[in-house]
């Protein structure tokens, strides 16, 4: 049995703070040395566990995701790295450091081999394990973020505040923030444009996972024949875990957007995955634990897709706990001069050109138009006017009113057209509603604020 003289100097306190969301499994046989790690790193990370044989190991593997795995490499029943080769084997895929007494050469290229990510040698001291764990979770965390970055990037997500000061957005904004803290799954719904997936984020940030990945994914943009290999991970020619969406999201939340979409196979593996917590990747034996909050979109009617069919209903029920709908931009028209402004400042920056003037008769017209592409069509209509120089015709105004005038003009224009409406209507607030392509909140809201 191997023993280490261990030097425990003054604890560091500047280790960075990507150890404090890492699970940490130490495997030892000696008492001493797993309690003395236990130590170290316990008030660091999220969470250390103890394995007193590599048979106790191998059990919590199947129980859990570590982040991380130290092994000594001098035990009884096996060494620490053929354990570490045979978990490789069966599916065992978190970064490892081998502590060892001796590093030989013919040892350190079989570790590496293995993929063996780090070495301690003993003795050795409280600051150089913990120097150790840094640089391996540091390469860990690196590499993820670097695949889902390229992926942002490749994928144009959709960044940017839920924008609008309107009761509908308010009402989701406040959903949002109820739900935030739970982990339980959300179900967006809505027209295409409405911002679900902005949605997702601004509630992922409100969440205490806001400081781990935020993964969305569009089931619609990837092949059939693709999506297991794509969502779990597949196991290459070499015996190396790709991993998959979900475990790159390990910690954080995984959004679905377009989920109708997923074809029937993939549906069975998600309701599974959503029950228990864990996957198998394609080609591995083990299945491996995560931790996710899952969300997810569609623009589709669910419903009708589950009695036609072609949505199982059991994962319809699992999804749907709790729904939130996006309104569609054309009932709350209130918050389009805001996210026109908003859009004309954004394009003209980027793109280095003059800004165009939204003058009151191009605001009325904006507030008008039906906007059946919602926010993302508005946000494509002025980046394209901007490239362009000039409005759509049917958009065009006489720029003789600007700024803070228009906005003030465009509120009376509003107010004297929502009341003539009104009088044709004699007096009927849900016909005019109707007539104008609003909500009947909205016209007793306008007319509360009119009366006060």
């Amino acid at each position: 049995m191997d023993t280490a003289k261990i030097t425990d100097s003054d604890s560091p306190d500047d280790i960075g703070t990507k150890l404090a969301g890492a699970s940490v499994l130490v495997v030892d046989d000696e008492p001493g040395m797993r309690n003395f790690l236990t130590k170290i790193l316990g008030p660091r990370v999220k969470r250390v566990e103890q394995a007193a044989s590599p048979r106790e190991a191998t059990q919590k593997l199947d129980e859990a995701h570590f982040d991380l795995v130290i092994v000594d490499n001098v035990m009884p029943e096996v060494t620490g790295l053929n354990w570490v080769i045979e978990q490789r084997r069966k599916g065992f895929f978190a970064d490892t450091i081998l502590i060892t007494a001796y590093a030989d050469l013919e040892t350190a290229i079989t570790a590496l081999r293995a993929g063996v990510s780090d070495f301690v040698l003993k003795p050795f001291r409280a600051n150089q394990i913990l120097s150790a764990v840094e640089r391996t979770l540091d390469r860990k965390y690196l590499r993820r973020d670097n695949v889902l970055l390229r992926r942002e990037l490749h994928g144009g997500a959709e960044r940017g505040p839920l924008l609008g000061k309107s009761e509908a957005l308010r009402e989701v904004r406040g959903m949002l923030s109820k739900l935030a803290p739970l982990p339980t799954p959300l179900l967006f719904t809505g027209e295409s444009g409405t911002g679900k997936e902005l949605a997702a984020r601004q509630l992922h940030d409100l969440s205490d996972r806001a400081e781990a990945p935020f993964v969305a994914v569009n089931c619609a943009a990837i092949s059939p024949e693709h999506m297991a290999a794509e969502l779990f991970g597949t196991i290459t020619e070499t015996g190396r875990l790709k991993p998959g969406l979900l475990l790159l999201a390990d910690g954080g939340t995984l959004f679905l957007d377009e989920v109708a979409q997923m074809p029937g196979p993939m549906q069975a593996a998600l309701l599974r995955v959503l029950e228990d917590q864990r996957i198998r990747p394609v080609g591995a034996e083990r299945e491996i634990p995560l931790n996710l909050r899952f969300l997810f979109a569609t623009n589709a009617d669910l419903p009708a897709a589950v009695s036609a069919g072609h949505f199982r209903a059991d994962l319809y029920h699992r999804i749907n706990v709790v729904e939130i709908t996006m309104p569609p931009l054309r009932e709350r028209s209130e918050d389009i001069v805001e996210l026109a402004a908003l859009f004309m400042r954004q394009f003209s920056t980027a793109l280095g050109m003059p800004a165009l003037e939204l003058d009151e008769e191009t605001l009325l017209k904006l507030r008008r138009y039906d906007w059946p592409g919602n926010v993302r069509e508005l946000k494509n209509m002025i980046e394209r006017s901007v490239i362009l120089g000039a409005f759509p015709e049917e958009f065009a105004g006489q720029g003789r009113v600007t700024g803070s005038r228009a906005l003030e003009t465009l509120d009376l224009v509003t107010q004297r057209h929502i009341l003539h409406v009104l009088d044709l209507c004699e007096g009927n607030r849900a016909e005019a509603a109707r007539r104008l392509g609003v909500s009947r909140k909205t016209i007793d809201r306008k007319m509360a604020a009119w009366s006060g």
